[in-house]
């Protein structure tokens, strides 16, 4: 498939998503950032479509490999205009991750409505510790700042990093140890979005907190503090909503049942329990593309269920 097809595809699919939740759509808002990645998208990358489950979606947003098509998704974002240049540290924290931890499998992440927002940059066969990380010149000093309560909690096995040139902030996205991994106690999530301020967690959301097998926070190179943290259960087909901490809009059930997908089987489904000083969210997604790499983990785990 070539870079301008798979940019094509995707656009019918984010559009046919949106339309489906009633979301703002509009092509001058899509495609410029589609375009800018032309030739970087193909049938072996994954592509996610989420949202954040309420009565309305003001934006959904999309994740999409773009590698190894291109090596450098910075600069292309800068060399297409869907990115301005600056001297914030933001604009050189990719490239000393991607030095300290060598890959060439990135994703970028954008919204409908907001454009162009995030690089991720995954290495989970090269997982990096919080003290390497902290290390770097760029990195926000809330990393280091924050050490003790990662090490605290087992947090210290960073294997995706996200990069928000928008909000210029920073994702870690921690793997769970393998003993705890969609067994967290409850009384140990609760303290942690104690200790990090969050808001008051229902009951309903911190148990289904405790299937995670990822953990990622939020940091700022403006704030000491953690600005958000969210735990992420493994990716699974076929999410009942009923299985949910969260009552869904019928739209919203049908984007988790019918959206658009290019694998066989069942829809491929991913959510996460995400908390901010200021409230508690359950996002949602939708796996439009899986990698083969992605799609062997997900059957082995069918396999381990049946």
């Amino acid at each position: 498939m070539s870079g301008a097809t798979g940019a094509e595809k995707l656009y019918s699919a984010i559009e046919e998503s949106a339309r489906m939740v009633d979301a703002p759509f509009s092509r001058d808002k899509v495609w410029p950032t589609l375009s800018a990645f032309e030739g970087g998208f193909s049938d072996a990358g994954g592509v996610i479509l989420s949202l954040q489950a309420g009565t309305h979606v003001p934006e959904m947003e999309y994740s999409a490999q773009v590698s190894p098509g291109i090596s450098d998704p910075y600069a292309r974002a800068l060399a297409s205009g869907i990115l301005t240049e600056t001297d914030h540290p933001v604009s050189t924290v990719l490239a000393e991750i991607v030095s300290l931890a060598p890959t060439s499998e990135h994703y970028i992440d954008c919204g409908i409505v907001g454009g162009f927002k995030k690089i991720y940059a995954n290495f989970p066969h090269d997982q990096q510790t919080v003290a390497a990380l902290a290390g770097l010149p760029s990195m926000p000093r809330a990393v280091g700042g924050n050490a003790e309560f990662f090490a605290r909690h087992g947090l210290d096995r960073v294997a995706l990093i996200g990069v928000d040139y928008v909000n210029k902030t920073i994702n870690l996205y921690f793997q769970v140890s393998a003993a705890t991994a969609g067994n967290l106690d409850q009384k140990t999530v609760s303290a942690m979005l104690h200790e990090t301020g969050m808001s008051e967690p229902s009951d309903a959301m911190v148990a289904y907190a405790c299937q995670a097998y990822r953990i990622y926070t939020t940091l700022s190179w403006d704030a000491e503090e953690i600005l958000r943290i969210a735990f992420a259960p493994k990716p699974r087909r076929g999410i009942d909503p009923a299985d949910l901490p969260a009552r869904l809009e019928p739209r919203i059930e049908k984007f988790l049942r019918a959206t658009p997908h290019k694998y066989p089987g069942a829809l491929i489904n991913a959510t996460a329990a995400k908390w901010s000083p200021e409230r508690e969210v359950l996002d949602l997604a939708a796996h439009y593309q899986v990698s083969a790499v992605q799609m062997k983990a997900i059957e082995a785990e069918e396999g381990r269920a049946s």
